[in-house]
């Protein structure tokens, strides 16, 4: 639930104040000041609420300018002081995938969202929103544990049986190496998980007197119920693929059709549409589907 907190100069006074000025020429001069949108929660299970802030605009800028312009001020629009907005991020150039929020209502990076293009789609301002599908730590930082327990059930990693030296690995030929470098690039960003209209969200309220085991557990628990989601599918098919890895890939196929496996992709394709790395995940699950229903005939007949 949202509560309304917003002051009547937002609501009366927020297309009184111009933009952008306008020259003689006719044509429309850069904006002096960005209008941002919030939408804030000060910690988890609480009522979310507005807040709307106003900084200077500069050239080139993108959301996480904004946001440290926002922090540095900690003053809304109307001039009351707040608390710093709350965001992750860590690397600034889409790789670290800890960015991820709802920009102007879509699923993308905030280091790639660049203020002008955001102003050219949204107007006068720009609406940050945290992702809908995981739970709310603080403003737009979210607990994504649920994405890291998918990979964890899909066991997206090659195994290695101690640190020592074992040599050279096999060989792979540049047409697997080629067909398995885009399903790399995951940077497990969530915005698959965001727009997918099967992945919905799962949140885990810690109880009195719980144990933080105990609370774990049934975490996991209730995370395992859910859909894994388009990126584990696509890290399982590419450890399936690869030499090594392929070893234990009857483990991969096996969580894959358990509870909340691939069964419960609707093809609705939103995944790939929104991912900011172009991976084919659509792709991927048609290949999963196909493994699967292959390694299930098989189970049949191996009894």
């Amino acid at each position: 639930m949202i509560k309304a907190v917003e002051s009547a100069e937002h609501s009366g006074g927020a297309g009184q104040q111009a933009v952008a000025d306008h020259g003689g020429n006719g044509h429309a001069a850069a904006p002096r000041v960005v209008r941002v949108r919030i939408l804030r929660q000060d910690a988890p299970g609480e009522e979310s609420y507005w807040e709307r802030f106003e900084i200077p605009y500069v050239e080139n800028m993108n959301v996480i300018s904004i946001l440290q312009q926002v922090a540095a001020r900690a003053k809304s629009r109307d001039g009351r002081r707040v608390a710093p907005v709350a965001w992750d991020c860590n690397c600034l150039e889409e790789v670290c995938g800890s960015c991820t929020m709802l920009i102007n209502g879509r699923t993308r990076m905030a280091c790639s969202a660049l203020v002008d293009k955001l102003l050219e789609e949204s107007g006068d301002e720009i609406e940050l929103r945290p992702m809908s599908k995981f739970p709310v730590v603080r403003d737009l930082v979210v607990d994504r544990s649920r994405l890291f327990r998918a990979l964890e059930r899909v066991k997206a990693w090659v195994p290695v049986d101690g640190s020592y030296d074992h040599g050279p690995g096999p060989r792979i030929s540049p047409e697997s190496q080629e067909d398995a470098y885009p399903l790399a690039t995951c940077i497990s960003c969530g915005c698959c998980m965001e727009a997918c209209p099967q992945f919905t969200k799962i949140e885990v309220v810690r109880r009195e007197d719980e144990s933080a085991e105990a609370f774990e557990a049934r975490k996991k628990t209730a995370f395992d119920a859910g859909f894994v989601g388009a990126h584990a599918i696509s890290q399982a098919m590419l450890f399936n693929g690869h030499p090594t890895g392929k070893m234990i890939a009857d483990e991969r196929l096996e969580a894959l059709t358990s509870q909340g496996g691939i069964q419960m992709c609707g093809n609705a394709q939103n995944c790939v549409a929104v991912c900011p790395k172009s991976i084919p995940l659509t792709r991927s699950i048609a290949r999963a589907g196909r493994a699967a229903t292959v390694w299930a005939i098989r189970k049949i007949f191996d009894r």
